[in-house]
């Protein structure tokens, strides 16, 4: 799905599915299985699996989903049970008004030689329901109305609010135009007026970050709260952020914490994310692994559900700090001229541009967007010219099937097989799915074995992902999973996604490996934060590059609720430079300093940095050096940083914050300056300083009058000192008059007689920038 078709759903995609109760329950209730080369863990197992498992799992293992997994199930078992009796149950309805007033309603009746087994509108030109109370309408002529004339007011509303609707849909998903978006938002605004719960949901995420709408908080709040009273999750998710960062509303931590419960409750993916990064880093909650672990597994699980062959799309991290301060630094976006460069050379017959264009197109990301169509031409150039790797990435088009390549397992086995015998690793791997699955031949696992066998020696991350599942399932294989865990932490070398997943699950269980809570909820965020949620990371990227610095500080702020890292220090950035107009002039360092907090918990030099420059100079806090210092030490040990090391020598130097040392100030001079070749000039002022102010304090502590009673002249310079002393004074005043004398008999020349030759400017193009 490219990334302008995505936006048309782009909050669906950001709030997320909404999980009902049963798909809740059917994460927990199935047994061990294989989808795409992720695996999934499941707590219902039959007897036939325990019995195989019992060797390699323990009984704690078995004993390893949480209270809040097994309530949850027990409660969906119950909802679950309460609706089969209730449609069992169901009430009778009655004729209102009508010939039969009061009388049940038959089904099914007869009415114009066609049999109706429920209310219908037939016959009416005002659209309201009703039914017969016999058999025969037309014998007997009993008939009465469903419903009340309000509920069919209501009804028809409704049903004209979802048509309005549907519109605004059809517009928004057919259309890249941004004009044509604008006015697809205009239906759907329409429809919310008529209080239609999904275009309210659309509506209100427009306003809040300001998609083809104009941005407006206090609407998107007033619609958030109206969307929670009907039980909306993705209300209840949007108005716990709202209380969590203060915008709309004043902030608080626990009316944020109790909707992003009902929320997660409801089944909002995002809130369960929230939650998770909430419980792992212990934000107004208890920190817990554990509470951590059950919220990250569940978002996921439909994560890698999601995953093709093809992959997902690329995320794109950017940081605005590292833009700003270092202008010339790759972002990993490509400009539009290097781009068109290389169209120009994939046009020319450049098999290697056609290549990299194909898959640029076929991921997304680096500022190109997600385009099927283009990759399917450039790779089918590029095979025409016997590019084995356009073939194989063609073969995985034609499998995994789309909107623009159908899907065929007979061509995509044709494509395997050429690019496979020409030994691409992509064309193996490819092979070894369609023997696996049987997609186009007989399912072979031993072939399956050996083409990714053949695919993994030459580093493709897909092979080792399959070769891993095949090991850890035993599937043409014996069990085995040290060999397993081997290809999977292959697989995640390269970045695969579901590497990821199926080592998260292997630390979770204890399978193969230590069981490791905290390691297992490491892999499972990273999982997580591959979703499609990550396109808004570009989307807030691209409003602040548009100039719209409220939409992107709020953009961001959510995705850093949702613990992306990239998003906290962004987000903090745009606080710091005071360029979000939203939060007020006094919020914005104390907002900027708990999002750098959370940034440097995660690891982000520059954010402890910038967490000591806070603390150093009292922005958004109180001045406080010993704190400082030690944001600047934990920067410098942890992550050798040369600007904290410079930043500690100068405290050592001035004795802020600890004991003054200016020996321990010149070691962290000298550190810097070996940490980093840009510290060196720095370094070399500072220590010139440092060499001057040493010297002084020496002088200073010396008492100069006992330094000159101790030195005994006769001894030093021989007993006739006095007398060199006088001659070198003589010779000094003899030459000082000589040239003196030398001065005033220079006869000085005319001005007039060489006039002097003004120093021509060099031509425009030679003169040096202003």
């Amino acid at each position: 799905i490219s990334l302008l078709d995505e936006e048309g759903n782009q909050d669906e995609s950001l709030e997320s599915k909404t999980l009902s109760a049963e798909d809740q329950v059917k994460d927990h209730s199935t047994g061990t299985r294989v989808v795409a080369g992720q695996i999934f863990l499941e707590s219902g197992k039959s007897d036939s699996q325990s019995e195989n498992e019992e060797n390699f799992h323990s009984q704690e293992e078995e004993k390893e989903n949480s209270l809040e997994e097994l309530n949850s199930l027990e409660m969906s078992n119950l909802l679950n049970k309460d609706l089969e009796e209730a449609e069992v149950q169901s009430p009778v309805l009655t004729a209102i008004g009508g010939t039969a007033d009061g009388e049940p309603c038959h089904f099914p009746f007869l009415f114009m030689e066609k049999e109706y087994a429920e209310c219908t509108a037939d016959g009416r030109e005002d659209g309201r329901l009703w039914c017969a109370t016999t058999y025969d309408y037309k014998k007997d002529q009993k008939w009465g109305f469903c419903e009340s004339e309000e509920q069919s007011n209501k009804r028809r509303q409704m049903q004209e609010a979802e048509d309005v609707y549907q519109i605004g849909m059809k517009i928004l998903n057919e259309s890249s135009k941004k004009t044509q978006k604008k006015v697809a938002y205009q239906y759907l605004l329409k429809a919310a007026d008529m209080n239609h719960t999904k275009a309210m949901e659309k509506v209100s995420y427009a306003l809040l970050f300001g998609d083809y709408l104009k941005q407006n908080i206090q609407s998107s709040k007033e619609l958030f709260e109206k969307l929670t009273e009907e039980g909306s999750p993705k209300g209840q998710m949007a108005l716990g952020f709202l209380y969590a960062s203060g915008l709309g509303v004043n902030s608080s931590q626990a009316k944020a914490l109790v909707y992003y419960t009902f929320g997660a409750l409801g089944g909002n993916l995002i809130a369960h994310m929230i939650l998770g990064y909430r419980y792992w880093a212990g934000i107004g909650v208890l920190q817990s692994c554990e509470s951590a672990l059950t919220h990250y597994r569940l978002v996921a699980n439909h994560v890698a559900s999601d995953i093709s062959l093809t992959g997902g799309t690329v995320v794109q991290r950017i940081r605005l700090a590292d833009e700003v301060e270092n202008p010339g630094m790759a972002s990993g976006m490509l400009e539009e001229d290097l781009i068109q460069y290389y169209q120009f050379l994939a046009e020319k017959g450049d098999v290697q541009a056609q290549v990299g264009l194909g898959q640029l197109h076929l991921h997304g990301g680096r500022g190109v967007e997600q385009n099927h169509q283009r990759a399917f031409e450039y790779f089918n150039q590029a095979a025409n010219a016997g590019n084995s790797h356009a073939m194989a990435f063609l073969g995985k088009m034609y499998s995994e099937g789309s909107d623009v390549v159908p899907q065929s397992n007979e061509t995509a086995l044709q494509y395997f097989k050429k690019a496979a015998d020409m030994g691409n690793p992509v064309g193996q791997s490819g092979l070894g799915m369609a023997y696996l699955y049987g997609r186009g031949v007989p399912v072979n696992y031993e072939l399956a074995l050996k083409y990714f066998q053949k695919a993994a020696e030459q580093g493709w991350v897909d092979g080792q992902l399959q070769l891993g599942s095949m090991y850890y399932n035993g599937i043409g294989v014996k069990k085995d999973y040290k060999q397993a865990l081997k290809y999977f932490n292959l697989a995640s070398q390269g970045g695969h996604i579901l590497a990821f997943y199926n080592l998260a699950q292997m630390h979770a269980t204890g399978t193969g490996v230590m069981r490791s809570c905290h390691t297992a909820v490491e892999l499972f965020k990273n999982v997580c934060e591959r979703g499609r949620w990550s396109e808004r990371l570009m989307t807030a990227y691209n409003s602040y590059k548009d100039g719209d610095s409220n939409s992107a500080v709020v953009q961001y702020l959510l995705l850093a609720e949702q613990g992306y890292e990239v998003a906290q220090s962004n987000a903090a950035f745009i606080l710091d430079q005071k360029e979000a107009s939203i939060v007020g002039e006094n919020e914005t360092y104390p907002r900027a300093l708990l999002h750098w907090n959370r940034a440097a918990s995660q690891g982000y030099t520059v954010a402890r940095i910038k967490l000591g420059d806070y603390h150093f100079y009292g922005f958004g806090t109180d001045v406080d050096y010993e704190t400082a210092f030690i944001h600047y030490r934990l920067a410098s040990e942890q992550q050798h940083s040369a600007q904290a090391m410079f930043n500690l020598g100068y405290m050592h130097e001035k004795g802020l914050g600890i004991k003054q040392d200016i020996h321990l100030a010149k070691r962290f001079y000298d550190m810097a300056a070996e940490a980093s070749p840009d510290a060196q000039v720095p370094v070399f002022l500072a220590l010139c300083k440092l060499g001057v102010i040493y010297s002084l304090q020496y002088i200073r502590e010396i008492n100069i009058r006992d330094v000159f009673s101790h030195i005994d002249m006769d001894q030093l310079l021989g007993p006739e000192w006095d007398l060199y002393l006088m001659t070198i004074i003589a010779l000094l005043l003899g030459t000082i008059i000589a040239y003196r004398q030398r001065q005033h008999q220079a006869i000085p020349r005319a001005a007039g007689l060489r006039p002097a030759v003004p120093q021509q400017e060099p031509p425009p193009e030679h003169q040096p920038p202003q």
